[in-house]
């Protein structure tokens, strides 16, 4: 989650409670939609997101042109953007506009656009809800508003790479975790112990869940950044975020990895390699080899 702040619009939960709300709770919330189109990009859309989650927004959905957000009506003023300090900025061009959304039981709509998935035929990634598809493995997760459903294709070429590994008894760092389902896979590989991390409250909670959910038993789940990496050392490091922060932490990220480490990268464009190859060649790591899902990539790197 990056993360990747794309936040899935089907998992209105709201974060006083770590039950499920009910579907009556839930047919009562009228929400407020904020569609924002923003130029460039990025890294003005994170930026949006973060002052947007701090005066009541829950969720957010990107798109190619920016983000859609909502927020509950009865969270929701006239006012509410008046300190959202990007939309003032000079750096960036953002035009919105908003509407109210009919009343609408989130948690059928969650349950009807979360289909399970297979990787590979070999990992099936689902929702408590669906059937075990019996394949080698499965993993269970319950989303809410965390980046990372194997639906994306950055989370699932991160599978891929996951397969080809020798994981056991390997130290891994899952950073920008989101739902925590990179951990949990690599655990599930035998990889041993685990850091999952992730900046944002709603990933840190999600994961926690995720992986009780799952049984796993040597997985730590933090809150924070690339700070809390001092003096670590792992043997794989998995980095699921986006090419600024990457490039931003990266020699964190390589100061951590233990030699003949395998470094894997993902949450960029085809058109992002040579950017992020330069910055990773830095640090004495090769590239050995990338997968590429409609236009997105994730690239394996050895430390030599």
């Amino acid at each position: 989650m990056v993360i990747r702040f794309s936040l899935l619009v089907f998992c209105h939960e709201r974060k006083t409670n770590n039950k499920r709300t009910t579907n009556n709770d839930i047919m009562d919330n009228i929400y407020i939609e904020y569609n924002f189109t923003v130029t460039p990009k990025e890294p003005a859309t994170e930026i949006l997101i973060a002052e947007l989650g701090n005066v009541g927004f829950e969720s957010f959905v990107e798109n190619e042109n920016g983000v859609t957000a909502y927020i509950q009506k009865n969270d929701w003023n006239a006012t509410v953007l008046d300190a959202i300090f990007v939309l003032n900025s000079d750096e960036f061009s953002i035009e919105f506009n908003h509407n109210e959304i009919a009343q609408t039981n989130w948690n059928a709509e969650w349950e009807k656009n979360f289909t399970p998935i297979k990787v590979d035929d070999l990992v099936s990634i689902r929702a408590p809800f669906h059937e075990n598809p019996n394949l080698k493995y499965d993993i269970v997760i319950e989303p809410k508003m965390s980046f990372g459903t194997g639906h994306h294709e950055t989370t699932h070429m991160m599978v891929q790479h996951l397969l080809q590994l020798e994981l056991e008894n390997k130290k891994v760092l899952d950073m920008g975790c989101g739902t925590g389902i990179l951990a949990i896979f690599a655990e599930m590989r035998g990889a041993k112990p685990t850091d999952a991390i992730d900046i944002d409250n709603w990933c840190y909670e999600n994961s926690i869940e995720n992986v009780a959910r799952n049984n796993c038993k040597h997985i730590s789940v933090f809150e924070g950044d690339s700070s809390l990496l001092i003096n670590k050392k792992y043997d794989v490091i998995i980095a699921n975020i986006n090419r600024n922060i990457l490039l931003m932490d990266m020699k964190v990220y390589t100061n951590c990895l233990n030699e003949n480490g395998v470094l894997l990268l993902s949450g960029f464009y085809q058109e992002d390699i040579p950017i992020i190859d330069a910055e990773v060649s830095k640090y004495n790591l090769k590239l050995e080899t990338f997968i590429e899902k409609n236009n997105w990539v994730a690239l394996k790197y050895n430390k030599l």
